[in-house]
């Protein structure tokens, strides 16, 4: 191999490098802001747990994202002077018309993520795979994997998988989660 060879191989493995770490994932996932600024921090500052907005129904499922019924028992006059505050009572609370909020934790058709078994059994608190979102003052950004339309779920498998192992090592099979 000459050195004009190997300089072009070199420099093509580098280029295929960069490209595959930094270009593919910008290319892969489209980016998108949530329809309303919201902050976490104001709400948890108000007094509101997790619960309060995200509750747990009695039957153990999830309830997800709060309905506008939730934000219209405080929300029937804006609360504060911003241009979002004023858009979440004009165009979604009088009308009672939800807000699309993009999901951030749209999983594939073969998981399943029992919330009220690692919540209510298991005793653990949102912030443990959500991180501190009480303290934050703007949503992430959505990103959306253009191939399967999943979003980029902000907890990762692996996390899951090492705290099974260190707490539940008899719930570490495939089958515990995945259908």
């Amino acid at each position: 191999m000459t050195r004009r060879t190997l300089a072009f191989f070199v420099a093509g493995l580098a280029f295929a490098l960069a490209f595959g770490w930094l270009g593919f994932p910008r290319l892969l996932f489209a980016r998108a802001e949530q329809p309303l600024r919201f902050s976490h921090r104001t709400h948890a500052a108000a007094g509101l747990g997790c619960a309060d907005c995200h509750p747990i129904g009695e039957d153990g499922r999830f309830a997800g994202i709060p309905g506008i019924e939730n934000c219209a028992g405080c929300h029937a006059e804006p609360q504060g002077s911003s241009a979002d505050e004023k858009r979440l009572v004009e165009e979604f609370v009088t009308p009672g018309r939800e807000i699309p909020w993009r999901v951030y934790s749209r999983q594939p058709e073969n998981v399943r993520f029992p919330h009220a078994v690692h919540v209510k059994r298991g005793e653990i608190g949102c912030e443990r795979c959500h991180g501190t979102h009480g303290e934050s003052d703007a949503l992430p950004v959505h990103e959306t994997n253009r191939i399967t339309g999943y979003s980029r779920d902000l907890t990762k498998m692996s996390a899951c998988e090492s705290c099974h192992a260190g707490h539940f090592p008899e719930r570490t099979a495939c089958l515990a989660c995945h259908k």
